[in-house]
């Protein structure tokens, strides 16, 4: 009986503690930005520990004259302003593939980018994360045509 009272006092502290922090061990969702034509992005966090996190964002586009895909992984510090407001920002890459075809023009290569973020979230007590954030990358393959292209996002993430 004491160990099952100490184990709940335990899991009431661990989830008490995690309530006042609003960020969840895991987020996934979509973030709706420019990202240099690559369309909306399917986003998943992963929390490191108290103030760290990974960020995974997968970015692809079909259509008539284009196939295109890009991976991008930032890690991220993570403040809390006040309740379930946050800014974070952050150091990454990208890397992907484009394959254009137009009037029988063809072309094809890959994207290679190293990528900085800064934003802002509000996490819901239901579990719910919405942010606006700002992406600049800097190319380092010939993707892009000044080698440095800004990407503002907004979306939301559901938090598990």
């Amino acid at each position: 009986m004491k160990k099952l009272i100490i184990a709940t006092l335990v899991l009431c502290a661990a989830t008490a503690m995690q309530g006042q922090e609003g960020i969840s061990q895991n987020a996934i969702g979509l973030r709706f930005g420019h990202n240099d034509g690559f369309g909306p992005e399917i986003s998943y966090q992963r929390l490191l520990n108290s103030g760290n996190r990974l960020e995974l964002d997968l970015g692809f586009r079909n259509n008539r004259h284009s196939d295109q895909f890009k991976l991008t992984g930032l890690y991220q510090w993570v403040w809390n302003i006040e309740g379930g407001f946050h800014w974070y920002a952050g150091v990454g890459g990208s890397f992907g593939a484009w394959n254009h075809s137009h009037n029988g023009y063809k072309n094809s290569g890959t994207v290679l980018a190293v990528a900085g973020n800064i934003g802002i979230e509000y996490n819901f007590d239901i579990p719910i994360q919405v942010f606006i954030d700002f992406r600049p990358e800097f190319y380092l393959s010939d993707y892009y045509r000044d080698n440095f292209g800004t990407d503002f996002g907004l979306g939301a993430r559901f938090k598990f």
